[in-house]
């Protein structure tokens, strides 16, 4: 194994056997942004196999201050975010091999962003997709780990088919402002971006390394701004009724 890795496979819980099945593992990252960026660019250099990124937005400046992959020259030129990030990750980590999408989820293209992936990392900042995801997540049976952040607080939670309620459990209908883009409207430190995603990228590493024992059963929220954390169960948030996506199978959001 490469020195390149000394140092984590040095934390005895994690180990050679951890980075070996990293190194054999494969990512979705839906969004290229401020939290997708952070997570891509943390499992890609603790040496996560593939790395599949997903979006169709380009780089802009007002992306600079939360968004780790990107430059001022990125931002005058306005390249594709997953080609601007696929070349910054390639750059860090030329091991890991690292797969551009550069269509936006849907319905439709979920089924070929999302094939032969081993977990899901949430990097959106809306509703509507983190629904989709969600039904896809639970039909195929496999983890993801979402997260979102404004202002100056954020929150994660690790979903698993069948062990944990799913989203349509916790949120039955997409939120009131679940199509809005909440950095855009409300703000947000890009030191709060980078802590949340760096949680993210933990819960994701566990799950990849053969750990999914260690992944976090709560629903983790921090304001960074006011210094509080609340940690919820995710095992107290399973519905009084059969929920319709992860109880009675049926994927609305699958539906073209």
């Amino acid at each position: 194994m490469s020195n390149r890795y000394s140092r984590q496979i040095a934390f005895s819980a994690f180990g050679q056997d951890g980075q070996a099945k990293l190194g054999a593992a494969s990512v979705l990252v839906v969004g290229a942004g401020g939290l997708g960026s952070w997570a891509a660019e943390l499992l890609v250099r603790a040496g996560v196999g593939r790395v599949r990124i997903c979006d169709d937005d380009s780089v802009e400046v007002s992306n600079l201050h939360r968004q780790s992959l990107y430059s001022e020259q990125d931002a005058a030129a306005h390249p594709l975010k997953v080609d601007a990030a696929a070349a910054r990750l390639t750059a860090i980590n030329s091991d890991c091999r690292i797969e551009p999408f550069t269509e936006r989820i849907d319905p439709l293209t979920i089924h070929r962003a999302a094939k032969d992936i081993d977990v899901i990392v949430d990097g959106t900042d809306n509703f509507p997709t983190r629904f989709l995801i969600n039904d896809y997540a639970v039909k195929f049976a496999i983890p993801w780990v979402s997260a979102g952040v404004m202002e100056g607080q954020g929150q994660v939670m690790t979903l698993i088919a069948g062990t944990t309620p799913c989203l349509r459990c916790i949120f039955p209908s997409v939120p009131s402002c679940g199509d809005e883009n909440v950095c855009r409207r409300f703000g947000v430190l890009g030191s709060v971006v980078a802590a949340i995603s760096a949680i993210q990228a933990t819960e994701v590493i566990k799950l990849l390394s053969g750990h999914s024992e260690k992944a976090n059963p709560m629903l983790t929220k921090i304001d960074l701004w006011n210094n509080t954390v609340q940690r919820i169960a995710l095992s107290k948030l399973w519905p009084s009724t059969p929920c319709r996506c992860c109880r009675q199978k049926e994927f609305d959001c699958l539906e073209p």
